[in-house]
Formats: structure tokens, C-alpha cells, sequence
């Protein structure tokens, strides 16, 4: 997973710093995970969202050894645009989302090609950054199942939130 890309300082318009009320939690296949290593970003043409990722790692990076488990969503409107709302892979054409174990024989991949995850997005501005819930089902090549429940999202725009 390539979101994680660069760290800021800044603060966002709402105040929050980012390590202050940030988040990126959802509950696999019945255990709670909190996180800790996240980030939104996206972008389009004439201020419009048309692409957006939003993801996260449970644990940052140490740089040694395999990057710890990751959990994202991707939408891609080219030409639309990305607002308030539902959002699923069952009906959205460019939506996907993965979960990936990495280990030092390679990546265990979980994605949304044959199943459903569905996303609500309550926020979404480069000012205020995006917020809302998400949950569905997940699955890897050998039909296993990842059941994704009371999943949260709060996070800035393009900014790395470490926790």
C-alpha cells in the first residue's frame, strides 16, 4: 500500500493537531483495532474530489522487518465527483478495498473484488478533511473472509496521522 507518503506539521483548520482527535478504527472479524499510522488523501480537477484513499497501519513504521497490517479504501469518479454519502464496491465500479498482512514470505491480500464493504462519508473537504463509517466484508484467493464492522474514519487532509 502506497498512501503513506510524507509527514506535516501543520494544523488543520478545525484546530486539532494531528495526533489530536484522529482516527482510523474498525472491528476484524471481531477484534477491535485502533490504527496508528494513517492517512486521507485525494484530489481532481476544478476542486472536485473525482479519487480518494483513505487508509491506515496498525502499528508505523520501524523500518525493519515486513510493515505491519493495513486496512484502505479507495474511490475513483474521473470526471464526477466524490461528495457526502454511501458509497459501495457492490455498485461503485472504481471502489476497492484492501486489508494486507505483510510477512517475510510475501503479502496475505484480502480485497473487495468478490465481496461488499460499504463506505458513508459524512465530511469530506480539504479544510475540515474527512469523516465517517464504514464496514462490509473482505476476502483473500482462497475464499477466506474478513468481516469488517463499526469501522471510523476522522482524519485531515494529506497529512500523516501517527498515534
Amino acid at each position: 500500500m502506497s498512501i503513506m507518503l510524507s509527514a506535516c506539521s501543520k494544523k488543520n483548520d478545525g484546530g486539532a493537531s494531528p495526533s489530536g482527535n484522529y482516527y482510523f478504527r474498525a472491528t476484524l472479524n471481531g477484534t477491535q483495532k485502533e490504527f496508528r499510522s494513517m492517512k486521507f488523501q485525494g484530489g481532481g480537477n476544478d476542486n472536485r474530489w473525482e479519487h480518494i484513499v483513505v487508509g491506515a497501519y496498525e502499528t508505523p513504521s520501524t523500518g525493519a522487518g515486513p510493515l505491519s497490517p493495513s486496512l484502505d479504501f479507495e474511490i475513483w469518479r474521473l470526471g464526477g465527483e466524490i461528495g457526502t454519502g454511501s458509497f459501495s464496491t457492490a455498485t461503485e465500479k472504481e471502489m476497492i478495498s484492501r486489508y494486507a498482512i505483510q510477512t517475510d514470505n510475501g503479502t496475505l491480500l484480502y480485497n473487495t473484488s468478490k465481496t461488499n464493504l460499504t463506505v458513508n462519508i459524512e465530511v469530506i473537504s480539504k479544510e475540515a478533511g474527512i469523516r465517517g463509517t464504514f464496514a462490509g466484508t473482505l476476502a483473500n484467493s482462497a475464499g477466506e473472509t474478513i468481516e469488517v464492522k463499526n469501522g471510523q474514519f476522522n482524519l485531515p487532509y494529506d497529512e500523516l496521522v501517527i498515534k
